[in-house]
């Protein structure tokens, strides 16, 4: 790509802890949501985006009517590496491009989130709000294909301000009844399998270095964001060394408030982001202290999210486009 696709939007980097732009130097708050489906809907006849109904009309919706100026995308490794079903890698990438082009039109930063390594492995199993058992396919950590991966999005989107790298969705410890090792990066930089059920700090920042150099050797600048451990909720013990590093929290009502400094606390002195925060009608008083305190850090965030739980967009979505109870108070966070 040669810039087509970020319709002169301008590069962004950090200084200290703010996202600033790299053409006049101002700072940038950047607030949205994600629009998940990609990283799960097997494709249709008609490929990716259409399978999961995902159009020109719903970014805009995003963008100009709930004024969101940055979308966090989900996406899976192994449809970015090698397609599904017939459909080739070089058409899910094509779907991500077109996501990245229908937002930039408009203003707005699309963040590239590795949010599953496949669609066929199962990392054990969470709990639903009624205590039914739900298929976890969120990794661990990445595996030696996050690498290639990386450098191949890195050479995509070279040259494309509007591509905004998210590194790892949620490094966290294996669920009791995960069957898969995981995957460690040794100090030769290899990466080898263990049979340890924790990842540490210390493990996801050598993923993450590692996983940096690889971006930042072919793509020198853009932003690159960089969650905790415990579910991307604690960013206590990470710090990279590196340009353009973004931190990014996940925060939801099951986290105890006075834990919030996990995820929070470094705020006044790195760039800090919320890629994730959300919840249902139940959870509004946790999602109006929340907000409170993002505005008055002047945090920028992503909701979770547009389509799946818990939901920001009554079904059916289009054309009307309703929010639910959460997502009627993301929305005015965002239209304030």
């Amino acid at each position: 790509m040669l810039g087509q696709l970020s319709h002169g939007l301008p590069d962004l980097a950090t200084s200290e802890n703010r996202i600033l732009r790299m053409d006049t130097g101002e700072p940038v708050l950047l607030r949205g949501v994600n629009r998940s489906g990609l990283e799960y809907t097997e494709p249709s006849d008609n490929g990716f985006l259409a399978a999961a109904d995902f159009t020109e009309e719903e970014v805009r919706e995003i963008v100009m009517g709930w004024r969101c100026n940055i979308i966090r995308l989900p996406f899976n490794q192994d449809w970015a590496l090698r397609g599904r079903h017939g459909h080739s890698a070089e058409e899910y990438l094509s779907a991500l491009d077109q996501v990245i082009s229908w937002a930039a039109a408009l203003g707005a930063y699309t963040i590239l989130d590795l949010q599953w390594l496949d669609a066929d492995r199962v990392y054990g199993h969470t709990f639903d709000e009624t205590g039914r058992p739900q298929d976890n396919h969120v990794a661990p950590t990445p595996d030696a294909d996050s690498l290639t991966l990386w450098r191949t999005l890195a050479a995509r989107y070279q040259d494309e301000p509007a591509a905004v790298f998210d590194l790892f969705n949620e490094p966290h410890d294996c669920l009791p009844d995960d069957p898969f090792p995981i995957q460690l990066v040794a100090e030769d930089g290899s990466i080898t399998p263990s049979d340890r059920r924790s990842v540490t700090a210390a493990d996801w920042m050598a993923w993450a270095a590692r996983a940096i150099a690889e971006i930042r050797a072919i793509r020198p600048s853009g932003l690159i964001l960089a969650g905790g451990v415990d579910w991307a909720y604690d960013l206590s013990r990470i710090r990279l060394d590196a340009p353009g590093i973004v931190y990014s929290a996940h925060i939801y009502a099951n986290r105890d408030p006075q834990t919030w400094w996990k995820a929070l606390g470094g705020a006044d002195t790195l760039p800090v982001f919320l890629g994730e925060w959300g919840g249902s009608a139940g959870d509004l008083e946790f999602g109006r202290t929340l907000a409170a305190v993002l505005r008055r850090l002047g945090l920028g965030w992503t909701a979770w999210s547009w389509v799946d739980y818990p939901q920001l967009v009554q079904p059916p979505r289009a054309p009307a486009f309703q929010p639910t109870a959460f997502g009627e108070l993301v929305r005015a966070e965002l239209l304030g």
